[in-house]
């Protein structure tokens, strides 16, 4: 499978949300990447179910919604409702997984679990088989324009060997730091899906890096 590209909404410009979503309704982007932060599992405060309703209507592509906040089952049939295609939650902030993400996808959207940097990927080992989809922070989750961590090519191989193992068809998503020049060793190590922010929005051509970052040759 040809990997994806995700744009991450966390970079955008928020003064000008509907010209950034038109820009990605056209360009090579696969899904649009959009983080929710409640400001006590992160520090940070992001936006919530009114916005992503808003962004819902300016776009056809799927929507990714990466939830970075306490008690996820309580919002699952919320970003439903809302409009979310994919949705993914933290090992570490969800006690009951695989009673989750089961309602995720008895919901009909795709399920993810997301994992810290710092969250051993073994610890999926029983519920890797259930999951659409694994993503990796590369960065600690709160704040856009971090420093990739390296140990993220680790644990990219690590993580496919144990789908792999479990007969699983998990893809795998890498969310922080990504870069044109970091993509390929990305892709090579098993990355499915690639989040990028700040590299794609902060670039003079926006359209023009997803296109790079979406044919990239390994």
């Amino acid at each position: 499978m040809a990997h994806l590209i995700a744009p991450s909404l966390l970079s955008a410009d928020f003064s000008n949300l509907k010209a950034e979503l038109d820009m990605l309704n056209q360009s090579d982007a696969d899904w649009i990447h959009v983080d929710v932060m409640d400001g006590k599992f992160v520090p940070n405060i992001s936006f919530g179910q009114p916005i992503i309703r808003q962004i819902r209507q300016l776009t056809t592509k799927p929507l990714d919604v990466h939830l970075m906040i306490v008690e996820p089952e309580r919002y699952i049939q919320d970003f439903k409702n809302c409009g979310a295609d994919l949705l993914s939650i933290h090992y570490e902030a969800s006690i009951h997984l695989h009673r989750n993400i089961n309602h995720i996808k008895t919901l009909g959207m795709k399920a993810g679990v997301v994992l810290n940097p710092h969250t051993n990927v073994m610890l999926l080992d029983d519920i890797i088989a259930e999951v659409d989809f694994v993503l990796l922070m590369s960065v600690n989750p709160g704040f856009g324009g971090q420093k990739f961590i390296e140990n993220t090519f680790q644990k990219i191989s690590k993580l496919k060997e144990l789908i792999l193992k479990k007969s699983g068809k998990a893809l795998i998503e890498v969310d922080g730091g990504v870069t044109l020049q970091n993509a390929p060793s990305l892709i090579k190590h098993g990355a499915d899906v690639l989040v990028a922010g700040n590299t794609i929005f902060s670039s003079s051509n926006p359209a023009k890096t997803i296109s790079e970052l979406k044919s990239l040759i390994i």
